[in-house]
């Protein structure tokens, strides 16, 4: 079976590209994905959706009936698309490639820093201001405290990761001492 992230890729494309030209659209859709994507995240619902004594139909009006927000016509026919096309769990795949496709638009990335301990905004916008001249892009983070660290920081943008965490030095040490 193929992966997630190859399925979800054309429907992430697809809903972006008919909101590119359109800052309010990418948002409204930003929010919208990435609510349907919690939402299918949830145990319940993922069960109620892969249930075969469902039609499409009442899948549709179970998933839509459960969303907050009010839904536009175009979100419901994509949810209906998913349904029809059995793709609806991936749909946090789908939220996250479209993500990337409208922070690589506007020239931005995601910065998933972990620190060993809670950082305080000033914090927060000196460390995001250094990563923003190393990687040359706008940086949006994402803070998580991981204790396991035991000090420093693990920063994540796209692909690239810096790790200056005391866990990554003693595991570099290890590793050098066992060579």
């Amino acid at each position: 079976m193929a992966e997630l992230s190859t399925i979800a890729r054309p429907y992430a494309e697809a809903v972006f590209a008919s909101a590119r030209n359109d800052q309010e659209a990418l948002a409204a859709w930003s929010s919208v994905l990435s609510e349907l994507a919690e939402l299918v995240s949830v145990d319940d619902v993922r069960e109620a959706l892969t249930d075969p004594r469902l039609n499409a139909a009442n899948r549709i009006e179970l998933f839509t009936g459960l969303v907050k927000s009010p839904l536009s016509a175009a979100a419901r026919n994509f949810i209906a698309l998913l349904i029809d096309n059995h793709r609806i769990l991936a749909l946090p795949q789908v939220a996250e490639q479209f993500e990337l496709l409208k922070n690589q638009l506007e020239g931005t990335a995601l910065a998933e820093i972990t620190s060993a301990f809670p950082l305080s905004d000033e914090q927060v916008q000196q460390l995001v201001a250094g990563l923003e001249k190393k990687f040359g892009l706008k940086l949006k983070p994402a803070v998580t405290v991981d204790p396991d660290l035991i000090g420093g920081v693990r920063v994540v943008v796209g692909d690239q990761v810096l790790d200056t965490s005391v866990q990554a030095q003693l595991t570099r040490m290890r590793d050098s001492l066992a060579a």
